[in-house]
This record gives C-alpha cells, structure tokens and sequence, in this order.
C-alpha cells in the first residue's frame, strides 16, 4: 500500500515550527539559513512533497507556461518547441505545448483554453498575428510572440523578416536566377504576413518574376505541391518559408527525375539541422533557434513574475550557404 504523502504540519511537528515557518522555509523566505537546512532535512527524511495544487491556491502562479506552436508538423517549430521546454524547466516552470496545425480558428481556441487553465504566462508562433482576440488576450495573460508581431503582447521576439528574404532573393539573383517559385505556408486566411508581403515587393525590387503558392508544413503534402509547381512553370529555382517544405520539393524532384541543383535550385529559411545533412547540403537562412529560445524563455519568465516593462528582440538572419543553388550561366 502507497505511503501517505507528509503533510506540512508533519513537518511543523518535527522541526518544532509553524507550518507558516516551514512554509517559508521551503522557499527559501524570511527565515536564517540554518532553519531553512534543518526543515528541509526534516522534509526530506519525511518524504514531504509540495502540493502543486495548494501551493498554487496560495500564491495565484501555477509554474505552467502555454506554449502554442503555428505548426508542429514543422520540423523547425519542433525543434522550438523542444528548446524552449528544456528552457522553461530550467527555470522552474513548465511548458504546456499545443499545435494549431496552420488553422487561425483553432489558434484562437486553443490561445482561449490556455487562458482559461490559468497559465502563468505564454509564448505563442501565431498563425494570424493581425487576429482581432489578441489584444484582449494579451490584458488577461502575458504573452511572448515569437515570428511576428502581436498587437499588446509583454514581450516579442520578432524576425526581421525584410532582411531574411532580401538576403535570399539578393543571393539567388546574383547567381542569375529570374524565374522564382516562392511555396509559403501561409493560406488564403492569413494573407498579409510580412514575409510574403515583403518576397513580392522585394522581387519587383530586383526585377525578379516571382510565383508564390501555399504549401503545407507535412512532407507528402509539400511533396505534393512542389511537384505540380516543378512541372507546370518549370523555375529555375524555388524558395521555401520552411526547410520542411524544401525536403518536399527534394522528395518532387527525385519522383520527376529532376537533379538538385543541375535542374533546380532550391532555398530554405530556418536551418532546421538536417539541412546540412541532405545531399546536396540545403542553403538556408539561419535564424539562431538557441537564441531565439533564450530571448522568448527571459521574456515569459521576466513577465509572468510582474515585470511591466515590454520588451522586444529583434533576431537578425544569417545566410547558410551550401551546396542546393547553382550559378546559371548567362
């Protein structure tokens, strides 16, 4: 038969102390460092245990941060969504994830639900970050966004995206490339996320014929559409939002024969690790995952403990060039 978890008032009796006493001892408040070892060791030997309930009851914080991924048939948002638990733990909380799976409707319940199991704090990768429930949500909770920015958030760490994607266009064009497929995870539900707006004003700049299509995040699925692009406007090269769609037009390319880069040239934009591993290597835009969790961790944290002032951390692209883009002779 299980043993019956120690009470505080057990340990109130062993120590010779008030439960308030070994309350505040257990965290470490208002009491010598001698009274905090010896109620500790009594704790212990015990085999007292906090009540995650109670003790959440009492201080109005539940130690959970919501984290709610756009996508998790991402590869990258898993990788995020790992980092950033890891990071929470280390920092005593932790994380409750959710998946939108690209749907903005879902966002928009699931963002609800999360506010309504009274997490301390949460950092979302929005789907749709113009939503009008946002600013109302931010009043309720703390929120951190990490992509794009939220209107009333504590804290964003955003991309500048208007740098990712001229480093991208700017790289593919000084190697002669003018005909250029652009496949986005964005839908039709969704359509003025900066990244987009900013891959056709920047290819008007460069002179660049620029075709964009949604494809999803899953790989059959970007395999998919990466396989009627490649075979119906035949571009010199294409330019994924996500190295997870740029494995599907890797996967389209092998099943139409076409060779990477002799037929095609292909570019990501988040340098999931496997990038470097494909044959050829993918070039990519690398947008430093470990630090982009370290910013979106301090900023969660800092805001659920009251802190009031808002920060932003702009994160700033970095090209990974590899071997998937070949120079077009003239």
């Amino acid at each position: 038969m299980p043993r019956k978890r120690a009470t505080i008032r057990e340990v109130a009796q062993a120590t010779g102390l008030s439960p308030a006493a070994v309350s505040y001892a257990l965290r470490g408040l208002q009491v010598s460092e001698e009274t905090i070892e010896r109620v500790r060791a009594a704790a212990a030997e015990l085999g007292y245990e906090a009540d995650p309930i109670a003790r959440a009851l009492a201080s109005g914080k539940t130690g959970t941060i919501g984290l709610l991924c756009g996508s998790l048939e991402d590869l990258w948002q898993q990788s995020l969504a790992v980092g950033i638990g890891r990071g929470l733990r280390a920092k005593e909380r932790y994380a409750l994830i959710l998946d939108s799976v690209g749907d903005p409707e879902l966002e928009r319940k699931l963002a609800m639900q999360l506010r309504d199991q009274r997490v301390d704090g949460m950092i979302v990768q929005p789907v749709d970050p113009a939503a009008a429930f946002w600013p109302e949500l931010c009043e309720s909770v703390p929120v951190v966004a990490i992509g794009d920015s939220i209107q009333g958030t504590a804290g964003e760490v955003v991309f500048d995206n208007r740098r990712g994607v001229t480093l991208a266009l700017e790289h593919l064009r000084s190697l002669g490339h003018r005909r250029i497929a652009v496949l986005t995870p964005t839908g039709q539900r969704t359509p003025d996320r900066p990244a987009d707006v900013h891959v056709i004003a920047e290819g008007e700049r460069l002179g660049l014929e620029i075709e964009v299509d949604t494809a999803p995040f899953a790989l059959s699925a970007a395999t998919e559409v990466a396989h009627r692009v490649l075979s119906e406007s035949r571009p010199s090269a294409v330019f994924c939002f996500s190295d997870s769609i740029a494995y599907g037009v890797y996967a389209a390319a092998s099943e139409l024969g076409l060779s990477i880069p002799g037929d095609v040239s292909v570019m990501g934009y988040d340098d999931h690790p496997m990038s470097s591993l494909l044959t050829p290597g993918l070039t990519t835009v690398d947008w430093d995952i470990d630090g982009i969790v370290r910013a979106a961790v301090r900023l969660v944290v800092a805001a659920a403990d009251g802190g009031a002032r808002r920060r932003r951390v702009v994160q700033q692209p970095t090209l990974r060039e590899r071997t998937s883009i070949r120079a077009l002779t003239s």
